[in-house]
């Protein structure tokens, strides 16, 4: 009897600690997140443009240079980007390559380094941004001033990007598209391509692939398997453990899974930030304890929230490689990747795309309107050029941008590709 009683004591307490770890682990990261959106704090989210020390006599700030702010709300104005561009240790040069290889000073961008030890990195990416005259003049650019630990197959790494979504909605409201990317990806098109392919689009799309209806037998397990994300609240990265215990699939909403990467509207990002509906924050409360949920939250929000379930393309905007550069570009028909990833860190074709594509010199800026008065020689938009920019609401498309926006018209026409119907659960 007495054996009998210490079994059940020692199943009772071991489900108590999974229980409190889960509870524990959903309250820190809907706490982070609800931090967020009512504070905006100095010592903790601060950029760090205006915050050089002084020892760093290189930069030149002689210059007294006036900030220049895009046009907005006019008929046939170009959107605008708001672009997270994240990396871990040693990764802030490949970070700065993809920064002025996708710039345009009509875009917002935030510079974040996702690692808990990385001071002195994350110092040197602030430096190199504040020196580079064009960041300054337009004010566009910020680096995240603190950083924590992020499981990339975690919580912490959904917690990440509606963190920095957060920043980006506090710094400017006026963005029309929020875009993620890792120091990993790459672009296959000029800023001013794509921004005029954009134009003609619904300011209110979300570019979220889907790799099935809803989630089926073979991978339901990932949900009914219970994890807990240390990264949440310790200073290093830590891997997830998984808890013994299962628990049920959701029956008060469907869940759906797709690709990580996405492009939402401006418009999706506020509801799930600082929204009047509290779907989104009880949903995170359940992610918190769910494998990579950067493949199912966002997508799970979006066909259960009928106003934004029409608004839904299953296109996530990405292209896979390895990618032949000569071969790729010979047949645009019905390709709407905008850009590629992961690429390796000296991966050549990054050489042949800026070369080939972008136009851009090592070093430089790609070419575009807002810095076309020195002709089609690319060094004229260098980062530190002292001429004069032109007007930043114009754009002047290749080619590729007229091909891409044919393209991306088909989101517009009928339903092929929106995914309404995607989103009705097994049950419809």
């Amino acid at each position: 009897m007495s054996m009998m009683m210490l079994k059940m004591l020692s199943s009772w307490n071991w489900r108590t600690r999974v229980r409190l770890s889960v509870f524990v682990a959903a309250a820190l990261l809907l706490l982070v997140v609800g931090f967020l959106c009512s504070r905006f704090d100095d010592d903790q989210y601060r950029t760090l443009m205006n915050n050089i020390p002084d020892d760093h006599s290189n930069i030149d700030t002689s210059t007294t240079i006036k900030m220049i702010h895009p046009s907005k709300g006019r008929p046939g104005d170009p959107p605008i980007l708001a672009y997270w561009i994240f990396g871990f240790r040693g990764e802030s040069k490949r970070m700065l390559r993809l920064l002025k290889a996708v710039y345009h000073p009509r875009n917002q961008y935030l510079l974040h380094l996702l690692d808990g030890d990385g001071d002195e990195e994350r110092m040197e990416l602030a430096v190199s941004v504040e020196s580079e005259q064009v960041f300054r003049a337009f004010g566009n650019v910020n680096v995240v001033g603190k950083s924590y630990a992020v499981e990339e197959s975690g919580a912490s790494a959904l917690s990440a990007m509606l963190h920095a979504s957060a920043l980006l909605l506090r710094i400017s409201p006026l963005w029309d598209w929020f875009f993620t990317l890792s120091s990993s990806d790459y672009p296959l098109f000029t800023q001013d391509d794509m921004l005029f392919a954009l134009t003609s689009l619904p300011r209110d799309l979300n570019f979220v692939g889907f790799t099935n209806r809803t989630i089926d037998r073979n991978r339901q397990h990932n949900f009914n398997r219970i994890v807990v994300d240390p990264s949440l609240h310790l200073k290093q990265a830590t891997p997830l453990y998984y808890a013994v215990e299962t628990r049920e699939v959701p029956t008060t909403f469907d869940i759906f899974q797709g690709s990580p990467w996405m492009v939402l509207s401006r418009g999706f990002m506020e509801h799930c930030i600082k929204g009047w509906d509290n779907f989104p924050r009880k949903l995170l409360m359940y992610y918190a304890n769910v494998v990579s949920p950067l493949e199912s939250y966002f997508h799970t929000v979006l066909c259960n929230s009928p106003e934004f379930r029409n608004t839904i393309v299953n296109q996530d905007l990405r292209y896979s490689a390895p990618i032949n550069v000569s071969n790729y570009y010979d047949n645009l028909v019905n390709k709407w990747a905008i850009f590629a990833r992961p690429f390796k860190e000296g991966d050549p074709t990054l050489d042949e795309l800026d070369r080939d594509i972008l136009d851009r010199q090592p070093h430089g800026l790609v070419r575009g309107k807002w810095c076309n008065n020195g002709g089609h020689n690319s060094s004229s938009c260098s980062s530190n050029s002292s001429t004069n920019w032109d007007d930043i609401d114009s754009l002047d498309p290749g080619f590729y941008g007229q091909k891409l926006q044919n393209n991306l018209s088909n989101f517009t026409v009928g339903d092929h590709y929106m995914v309404t119907k995607h989103c009705h659960g097994n049950s419809s």
